[in-house]
């Protein structure tokens, strides 16, 4: 807690070390941010690293050097390659309220690319009972596209219902974080903001306990397949 931020790591970040938990994967980071109303990230920078933000209450104004100004809101997604190299600023788009944000970083398999730029707001009608992709490594699928073989997913599950997740690549590792709710996973029983990674698997069954929201990510493990 940083006062104008509490960030909770699911992987080593800034001065929160864990030897044990580096990376799954091609998955770098997962944060879970709560950024002060006004407050936020001053110009810093990024190479070489896939970056997705999904706001979860809230807005984020975003200001690169590739020369967008833009408020990514709850209900968005942002997704940014930085490639040969960017900058940019994240601050709470409110002076009243929190913001809330999921940060995703994911180690690309490709460097020094030319840095891109895509938002857009998710279909949550569509992810009630179902997987909705967000992120893929193919530029024609569902949502948007990065230099990495691995996808984002996210559902909303009704009580009382079961989902199954087949990996898009038996190669890949499962990284499923509970956003609200309870799950359950084989035996193992997943509360709000729980997560758990799989691998050398094909299929992961969810079974919701409570109305819950999912959100599921799918990288490579073998470090060849990224940079």
């Amino acid at each position: 807690n940083h006062g104008w931020l509490n960030a909770s790591h699911s992987f080593s970040f800034a001065s929160w070390y864990n030897p044990d938990k580096i990376h799954f994967g091609a998955l770098r980071v997962l944060n879970d941010d709560i950024v002060a109303p006004g407050l936020g990230f001053g110009t810093h920078p990024h190479d070489n690293m896939e970056i997705i933000t999904i706001p979860q209450h809230g807005s984020v104004m975003h200001k690169d050097s590739m020369g967008h100004g833009e408020l990514i809101t709850t209900g968005e997604i942002q997704v940014m390659s930085a490639g040969s190299g960017i900058t940019h600023s994240e601050v709470n788009g409110s002076r009243s309220e929190e913001l809330k944000l999921f940060q995703i970083w994911i180690m690309p398999n490709e460097r020094n690319v030319t840095p891109r730029y895509a938002q857009f707001r998710i279909n949550q009608e569509r992810m009630k009972n179902a997987f909705l992709q967000l992120v893929s490594p193919d530029p024609e699928d569902d949502g948007a596209w990065i230099h990495q073989k691995a996808w984002i997913h996210m559902a909303d599950l009704d009580a009382g219902q079961t989902l199954e997740y087949t990996l898009k690549d038996t190669d890949n590792g499962v990284y499923a974080m509970i956003v609200e709710g309870e799950v359950q996973v084989h035996e193992q029983v997943l509360g709000k903001r729980d997560a758990l990674g799989l691998w050398e698997i094909e299929k992961v069954p969810f079974f919701a306990n409570t109305n819950s929201r999912l959100l599921v990510i799918e990288v490579p493990m073998n470090e060849s397949n990224y940079a």
